[in-house]
């Protein structure tokens, strides 16, 4: 059973992204559970700076694998990145920006909250 989609600000949890489909369960929210072993929680809107680290970082989220259903990402998607990932860009100056009421409240286990706060979109 999975955890209460409950988001970072203490509500319930938005939807990320549809289109293309994210969420570690890939049901388009960044809700997690104990087979999510790296924590996809942040919904993050990416840019051509966040890529190109995770791909430097071993992560090439903008190539697309059909094998695996994915299209692969471009600057503007929407996309539930793992947690310490996300505190990684951070730390590197090239974390993007986040939806706060997307963001699963399981990535205040690795990420503080003041931290995701710099980076918040303004609420839609």
């Amino acid at each position: 059973m999975k955890e209460p989609s409950v988001n970072v600000l203490g509500g319930a949890l938005a939807p990320c992204s549809t289109d293309p489909v994210t969420g570690f369960f890939r049901n388009g929210c960044c809700d997690t559970g104990p087979m999510d072993r790296g924590i996809h929680t942040v919904c993050a809107t990416m840019t051509a700076e966040f890529l190109a680290l995770s791909k430097y970082l071993g992560n090439d989220l903008s190539t697309p694998r059909p094998e695996y259903g994915f299209v692969g990402l471009k600057p503007g998607d929407q996309w539930c990145l793992c947690a310490a990932r996300f505190l990684q860009a951070h730390e590197e100056g090239a974390a993007p920006m986040v939806r706060l009421d997307a963001t699963h409240q399981a990535t205040l286990s690795i990420v503080p909250l003041d931290v995701l706060q710099q980076y918040a979109l303004p609420e839609a």
